[in-house]
């Protein structure tokens, strides 16, 4: 009996959807002009759209947005300080200044400026003199300081991207992802909510110049307070943005647009559909019984598994879809197993869409079993192996 439980919830556990779960709806399939495209929501990860999220991209001026998580964390640390002052070298005023012609806050050759005015030029203005000028002096080089964002990157579990320089100007090696991006975003929002008012903001002067936010959905969609804009030959017009409403916040990242109109009317679009289209579903609460795993060589032959926190999920409102779950761990789990284990994943899924992952721990501690339990698991094991 002990054994038959164990391979019934093999299965179960594996393979099967959960029936305490209703029948949910979700909309019509939404229709983007995007090649590429992945959005969430903020406090449940729940994946909304996907679309070519995993392909690889050149990160263009999106990847000023690791520079600044480079510079915001060196901040906490207190490496540096916004008072902290560092020049204008003649490489900076030159590959990102005004004879560049590309986004620049127009910082003067060999003046000085405080990472806190560097911080809005590049926030605001994306601009490119402003992030060479931070990658030098705090790095002495472009390059040292690309090896910081990668550490960064790493440290972040971007393990998609890599960084060459802090501007995103094109050079071989630079690329992401847009799930990468949206990790990223999602990660500055949570982490750094002081420095991420940045990115909202209108306009900055520097040098007696004013230019606006180059952030297109600023003041043009509802709840949108950042992030970052970009362009590559390859991949078109791209964008990361969050926007907040009703207590709701949702990331997206777009690429493959071909003009800078089309972006932002996509976007905007996006977050309209998204917004009116989703509601929270409550699953589970924070150590609510989810399900039971197979527990080998134990005095128990199963323990049940449990959520640290509450288990809810984003679901389509008109979706006729069944809202599936299914416990996946690695089978059988052995004794003795300490209350608090993390032992698999709970997989939210509408039809074939992946909505979530939340991971499962035990709920109690499983000693080891006697010399009986252990040896006829251990004849179960054998004989289950080799069917």
């Amino acid at each position: 009996m002990r054994h038959s439980l164990a391979l019934a919830l093999l299965f179960v556990a594996s393979l099967l959807s959960f029936p305490v779960l209703a029948q949910q709806a979700a909309p019509r399939l939404f229709e983007t002009k995007a090649t590429q495209v992945f959005m969430i929501e903020a406090s449940t990860g729940t994946v909304l759209l996907a679309k070519g999220e995993d392909k690889p991209l050149p990160p263009a001026s999106l990847a000023k947005l690791m520079t600044l998580e480079v510079v915001f964390d060196a901040i906490r640390r207190r490496e540096i300080g916004l008072d902290t002052v560092y020049k204008v070298s003649e490489h900076a005023w030159r590959t990102g200044g005004a004879p560049s012609r590309t986004a620049t806050m127009f910082a003067a050759l060999k003046s000085e400026l405080r990472v806190e005015d560097l911080l809005k030029g590049a926030a605001v203005q994306m601009a490119n003199d402003a992030c060479i000028i931070l990658a030098e002096g705090m790095d002495g080089s472009e390059e040292k300081f690309a090896g910081r964002m990668n550490g960064r990157a790493k440290a972040l579990g971007l393990t998609a991207s890599a960084f060459v320089n802090p501007t995103g100007l094109p050079a071989p090696g630079n690329r992401t992802t847009l799930r990468d991006m949206v990790a990223l975003a999602r990660h500055l929002q949570a982490t750094y909510p002081d420095f991420y008012r940045l990115f909202a903001q209108p306009e900055f002067e520097w040098n007696k110049i004013l230019q606006r936010n180059r952030n297109p959905l600023i003041g043009r969609s509802a709840g949108v307070d950042g992030l970052a804009s970009g362009f590559a030959e390859e991949s078109g017009y791209a964008l990361v943005a969050s926007a907040e409403r009703n207590g709701r916040r949702l990331f997206l990242a777009i690429s493959g647009l071909p003009s800078d109109k089309e972006r932002t009317e996509e976007a905007v679009r996006l977050f309209d559909w998204a917004f009116g289209a989703f509601e929270m579903r409550h699953l589970f609460k924070p150590g609510q019984t989810i399900g039971a795993a197979s527990v080998y060589g134990g005095a128990a032959g199963e323990v049940d598994l449990v959520a640290a926190g509450p288990v809810d999920v984003f679901v389509p409102i008109d979706d006729p879809e069944r809202l599936q779950a299914r416990i996946v761990y690695r089978w059988p789990l052995r004794a003795p197993l300490a209350a608090g284990a993390q032992v698999g994943v709970l997989q939210l899924s509408s039809g074939e869409r992946l909505l979530r992952e939340v991971k499962l721990q035990s709920a109690a501690a499983v000693g080891e079993g006697t010399l009986r339990q252990k040896a006829g698991d251990a004849l179960f094991e054998l004989l289950f192996f080799w069917l």
